[in-house]
């Protein structure tokens, strides 16, 4: 559950109900396997959504 490009792991805190108890919960990122191309070679990477659009945008402008 890690974004092997910006290092994205998920993150904890609490739910907080309207008579303000909390537990606990977990905000997970938003991981898919890709293929991308990084220095001309072809790899496989579990990546985050975020790194994937900036991955398209930069093939895009180039």
């Amino acid at each position: 559950m890690k974004c092997e490009m910006c290092g994205k792991t998920p993150q904890f805190g609490h739910n907080v109900s309207h008579s303000k108890r909390r537990t606990n919960r977990r905000w997970l990122p938003n991981i898919h396997p890709a293929t991308v191309t990084i220095n001309g070679q072809l790899k496989r990477l579990n990546l985050c959504t975020r790194c994937l659009r900036t991955q398209h945008k930069v093939v895009k402008t180039a």
